[in-house]
C-alpha cells in the first residue's frame, strides 16, 4: 500500500472520527511515521459481516471505534427504517465489560435516535443471552450487543439480532452490509435530547426479572434442587465479565452455595489475570481449579465475557478434570431426553440441533430416543434460524448447541446461554450424585452405552493482509487436490459446503467450510473463522460399543494425533 494512499486515509479518518482520543492515536502515528502500524489500521475497512463486526479497539477503518460504530449503525437504522415502512419501531441494547464497550453503546444509541427508532439501553453491563431475550420480551424489531466475546482484550465488537432475538441470517444480513456500504451521511442525537423525546430508555429490573426467572424455568428437575441444593458447593468465575450477577442470583436463589473467584469477580476489560478469557482454555480455569481444590467443590464453572459460554471441571483424584464442550454437551442431552422420558413429556416430534463440527455422539444419543437431530453451519445464529422453522412445523425444540461451549435449553432466547447451562449443569450434576454418580462417571456410562468419541480442534493463526491470503490458499488448495487418505485412514468421501447443501430437508447455506469423511466414521472439517484471522480444524474419531474404553481411549487418542500430524504435512505449517 503507497505511503501517500495511507495517509490519505488517516487523514480522512480524523476529519471523520469525533472522539479525540481515537483520533490523537492516528494523529501520533502520523507525527512518528509509524507506517506499518498505519497500514494495518487502513489498508481495509473492518467489514460488516453477516453477524455484525469485530476487531482491533483502536484508530482507523480497520479498527473498532466511535466512526464504525456510528457508521454501521446508521446503515442498520436505515435498514430497519425501511423494513418498518413508516411503523414505529424499537431496538435494544447491551454490551459486556470490554474497553470501550459502553462508549460504543452509548455511541450505537445516539444514531438508532437520530434516526427515530426508540432504543433501550441497559443501566450496566449485561450477559448476550439477555439481550436476545429482551430483543423478544420488548418486541424489537432488532438488537445490538457489544462485546467480543472471548477474544483477547485489545478487541472489541458489534453482533446484530433480529426480531426473533436470534442473530441476523438472510436475508437481513445482505440487506444490512448493503445498508451499511452505502452510507454516505451520519445522523446522530444526543441522548438527553432523545430522552426528552421519548426515543431513548434505559432499562434494568424490568427485564432482569422476567430473565432471570425464565433461567429458573430451564430446571427439569426443581424438586431435587430444591431438596439437594444445599449440598452442592460450586466455584464460579464470571473471568472479569457480565455474569457473575446473573449466575450469582440463578444458583443462590435455588440454594445452591456459590462461592466467586476474588481474584476475577469484578468486570475488567484488561483481563488481567488471564491470557484469554475464554472458558475453552483451560488456563483461564486456573485460579477457578486452585480454588475448588482449596474448597472441595463438587463442580467448578466459568462463563465467558459475555456469559453466552460455560466451561466446566469436575473432581478427580485430587484435582479437577476439566469438561470439554462436546462432553458436556453429550451430558446435557442424555440428562434433558432421559428425564423428559421419564417425565412423560418425550414426544415424536422433539427435536434437537448440533452444527456440522459437533460430535456425532450427539446425533447417536438423541436417535436412541426417538427424537429428531438437525445439522446446522457452525454458529448459533443458525441454531436460531431453525428454531423459527420449528415455529411452523411445530417441532418441539428442547436443546441446541455447539462444541464450542454454546448450550440452549429455551425458545425464550435465542443465542447460547451460559446463565442458564451453569443452572443446567448444577442440577444434573445433583442428580447423578444422587445416583451416587459423578459427571465423569455419567459421561462414561454414555460411552459404555455409545461408543467412545474423542474431539481434536485446533487452528493456524495468519494475521495482517498476508493472513488472509494464506488462509484462502489452505482452502483453495485443498479443495483442488483433497487427499486420498488422512492419518494413514482413507477418505471414503467429502462435503464442500461452500455452494450450499441439504440436510434432513434442511438447506444449509453456501458457507466456507470442507468436511471429509474417513473409513472408519471419523471426520475432519475445515473451517476459516469469521471472527478471527485463523483457519479452524475439527478432528473427530471414535471407537464402537464394547470395546473396553481404556483400550477406546488409547486407540482413538493415537487416530486423533496421526491425523493432525498428517493435516501440519499436507499444509506445509
Amino acid at each position: 500500500m503507497e505511503k501517500s494512499e495511507i495517509i490519505r486515509l488517516a487523514n480522512e479518518y480524523i476529519e471523520r472520527e469525533d472522539d479525540e482520543g481515537f483520533k490523537n492515536q492516528v494523529k501520533k502515528l502520523l507525527a512518528d511515521e509509524n507506517f506499518t502500524e498505519l497500514e494495518d489500521c487502513f489498508y481495509k475497512s473492518l467489514d460488516f459481516g453477516t453477524g455484525g463486526i469485530r476487531g482491533v479497539i483502536g484508530g482507523g477503518y480497520n479498527r473498532m471505534n466511535p466512526y464504525i460504530i456510528k457508521k454501521v449503525t446508521q446503515g442498520l437504522a436505515t435498514y430497519i427504517n425501511n423494513a418498518a415502512a413508516g411503523k414505529p419501531v424499537s431496538v435494544v441494547l447491551a454490551h459486556d465489560s470490554r474497553r470501550c464497550s459502553r462508549l460504543f453503546a452509548e455511541t450505537a444509541a445516539s444514531v438508532f435516535c437520530g434516526n427515530g427508532i426508540k432504543t433501550y439501553l441497559f443501566t450496566s453491563l449485561r450477559p448476550t443471552p439477555e439481550l436476545s431475550f429482551a430483543v423478544r420480551r420488548l418486541g424489537c424489531i432488532s438488537g445490538v450487543v457489544v462485546t467480543a466475546s472471548h477474544n483477547p482484550a485489545e478487541y472489541n465488537g458489534y453482533k446484530v439480532y433480529w426480531d426473533d432475538g436470534g442473530q441476523v441470517v438472510p436475508p437481513q444480513d445482505a440487506g444490512i452490509i448493503a445498508e451499511v456500504n452505502s452510507v454516505k451521511s451520519i445522523t446522530s442525537m444526543p441522548l438527553e435530547e432523545a430522552a426528552k423525546k421519548g426515543l431513548f430508555q434505559l432499562i434494568d429490573k424490568e427485564v432482569d426479572d422476567a430473565f432471570l426467572d425464565m433461567v429458573r424455568s430451564c430446571s427439569l428437575r426443581p424438586e431435587l434442587i430444591k431438596k439437594e441444593g444445599k449440598n452442592l458447593k460450586v466455584v464460579y468465575t464470571p473471568l472479569h465479565g457480565a455474569g457473575r450477577v446473573w449466575v450469582e442470583k440463578a444458583l443462590s436463589s435455588l440454594g445452591i452455595e456459590v462461592i466467586t473467584v476474588p481474584e476475577q469477580a469484578e468486570p475488567d476489560g484488561e483481563f488481567p489475570t488471564v491470557k484469554f478469557p475464554n472458558p475453552e482454555e483451560g488456563s483461564a480455569l486456573s485460579l477457578a481449579l486452585e480454588l475448588g481444590k482449596k474448597v472441595k467443590a463438587n463442580l467448578v464453572v466459568g462463563t465467558d465475557p459475555d456469559s453466552d459460554r460455560l466451561g466446566t471441571a469436575v473432581p478427580e483424584g485430587d484435582g479437577f478434570k476439566l469438561i470439554t464442550g462436546n462432553q458436556l454437551g453429550c451430558m446435557f442431552i442424555y440428562y434433558v431426553l432421559s428425564t423428559l422420558k421419564e417425565q412423560g413429556k418425550l414426544t415424536p416430534d422433539t427435536a434437537i440441533i448440533k452444527t456440522v463440527v459437533t460430535t456425532e455422539l450427539q446425533r447417536l444419543i438423541g436417535e436412541s430416543f426417538g427424537v429428531r437431530v438437525y445439522d446446522v453451519l457452525t454458529g448459533f445464529k443458525n441454531i436460531a434460524s431453525l428454531m423459527k422453522i420449528f415455529e411452523t412445523t411445530g417441532e418441539k425444540f428442547v436443546y441446541g448447541g455447539e462444541e464450542s461451549y454454546g448450550y440452549l435449553f429455551s425458545t425464550q432466547v435465542r443465542d447460547k446461554d451460559g446463565v442458564a447451562a451453569a443452572v443446567m449443569a448444577c442440577e444434573m450434576a445433583l442428580y447423578n450424585a444422587s445416583r451416587g454418580m459423578s459427571l465423569l462417571d455419567y459421561m462414561n456410562e454414555i460411552y459404555e452405552r455409545y461408543g467412545y468419541f474423542q474431539e481434536s480442534p485446533f487452528s493456524f493463526t495468519f494475521k495482517g493482509e498476508s493472513g488472509g491470503e494464506k488462509i484462502k490458499k489452505i482452502m483453495e488448495d485443498l479443495r483442488a487436490n483433497q487427499p486420498e487418505s488422512i492419518g494413514g485412514i482413507a477418505v471414503t468421501s467429502s462435503t464442500d459446503f461452500k455452494d450450499g447443501v441439504v440436510k434432513k430437508g434442511i438447506h444449509l447455506p453456501p458457507s466456507n467450510v470442507l468436511q471429509f469423511i474417513l473409513a472408519d466414521g471419523s471426520y475432519v472439517t475445515a473451517r476459516p473463522s469469521g471472527t478471527e484471522p485463523k483457519i479452524k480444524f475439527y478432528i473427530s474419531c471414535c471407537e464402537k460399543a464394547g470395546v473396553p474404553l481404556e483400550e477406546a481411549k488409547k486407540t482413538v487418542a493415537a487416530k486423533c494425533q496421526a491425523i493432525k500430524e498428517d493435516l501440519e504435512r499436507i499444509l506445509g505449517v
